[in-house]
């Protein structure tokens, strides 16, 4: 566990002050996100009047505990629930009440209970849109630039493609673009590639678990590193850790893993043998999906139940992806910048890399200079646009 003493913990993050970026997620997203799964499906009148009930109690309500009946009951009660419920939205840790409003998202479009919307995606529309939008083709056709490039350059492109996620095109070009930008607030506010690739050296024997964040076209180049990792012999195994059931969204499950598989498969050139490489892996059991129920979990990855914790100590490296698994692996805190990712990291089970393009307040392990910079130049909006990253690595 990190060190208290050297480290104070910081204010847990609400969703209680007006014009916070927590506050606007509560008060304007989910709703909207509500008003969105209306009409994705035709849902019936039964549906209809529970999401118009979740509706309300994100806006003027509070938060209704599940049926006692529900599934989950019994776990949503040790992960603290009775503590939570019967209260505001606001006024609950935020990254427990986001957590929460998707698992009461699913149960009023019946995504548990037995009936026709039993295991229905109510995201499905929008992550198959995506997955299938032009641009998801010119992404995969700068794959086959890539081919004759030298080794460490296929590395740096398919690592910043994972990187930047749906901006992934950036990843793969090889000109310094993000060069441009003033080196006192560069794109990348953190980079510790080059430790990252020591722990992966190509000798054939590593395990890799990669903890995945969004389904669709941020999923895909997650799949391409592990591909490009198989094939250069940096990875013997790799594990590829989603969501149990739909999350925030768009945060892959084991059908949008699936449903990313086939559209490489299905596409022309490079973006086809990597996904040969990837169906070959899943069918002989070098790569395996797995979705622990501490995926869906509003908590820090800190209070991680011990058979993930085993697991996850067996691991040559964990690569965690994205802003929603950052704030669980450091702690959905409002920590000072500078607080050292190593401190925030000590209590996972074996080495750890984040990358992680940023979309919400919390963020360490900066140095001071970058910090100021960054303040300098935007505000506080460099913490949350989604215009910065970081790689940033605990051996």
């Amino acid at each position: 566990m990190p060190d208290r003493s050297a480290t104070p913990l910081a204010p847990v993050l609400l969703g209680n002050e007006p014009g916070s970026f927590p506050h606007s997620v509560l008060a304007e997203r989910h709703p909207a996100i509500i008003r969105q799964v209306r009409e994705s499906f035709p849902y019936g009148p039964e549906r209809h009047r529970a999401l118009d009930a979740l509706l309300a109690s994100c806006t003027k309500g509070v938060i209704e505990p599940l049926p006692a009946d529900a599934h989950d009951a019994e776990r949503w009660t040790s992960w603290g629930a009775e503590a939570c419920t019967r209260r505001s939205w606001f006024d609950v840790p935020w990254l427990w009440s986001e957590s929460y409003f998707y698992r009461q998202l699913l149960e009023a479009v019946g995504y548990f209970t037995p009936g026709p919307w039993q295991g229905i995606d109510p995201f499905r529309p929008s992550k198959l849109a995506e997955l299938d939008a032009p641009e998801t083709d010119e992404e995969l056709a700068a794959l086959d630039a890539l081919a004759d490039r030298p080794a460490h350059e296929q590395d740096r492109a398919l690592l910043h493609g994972s990187l930047w996620g749906n901006r992934a095109d950036l990843g793969f070009r090889m000109s310094a673009v993000r060069d441009e930008t003033s080196s006192d607030t560069p794109p990348l506010v953190a980079d510790d590639s080059e430790t990252l690739w020591s722990l992966l050296p190509p000798s054939g024997s590593a395990t890799l678990c990669l903890i995945a964040d969004n389904a669709g076209r941020e999923l895909v180049p997650d799949l391409l590193l592990v591909a490009h990792l198989l094939t250069q012999g940096r990875v013997a195994r790799a594990v590829l850790h989603v969501k149990p059931y739909p999350y925030y969204v768009s945060d892959a499950t084991h059908a949008d893993v699936l449903d990313a598989l086939r559209r490489l498969t299905q596409a022309p050139g490079a973006a086809a043998t990597y996904g040969r490489v990837l169906w070959s892996a899943l069918t002989d059991g070098r790569l395996t999906v797995r979705a622990h129920p501490f995926a869906a979990a509003p908590l820090p990855y800190a209070q991680m139940p011990a058979d993930l914790r085993e697991e996850l100590a067996t691991a040559t490296l964990t690569l965690v992806k994205g802003d929603l698994n950052y704030r669980r692996l450091v702690g959905d805190r409002l920590w000072p910048p500078t607080t050292p990712f190593t401190d925030l990291t000590a209590h996972f089970p074996g080495p750890v890399a984040a990358l992680r393009t940023l979309k919400s307040d919390v963020i360490t392990g900066l140095d001071a200079r970058t910090e100021a910079a960054l303040v300098a130049a935007e505000g506080q909006k460099w913490r949350t646009g989604g215009t910065h990253a970081l790689i940033q690595v605990r051996t």
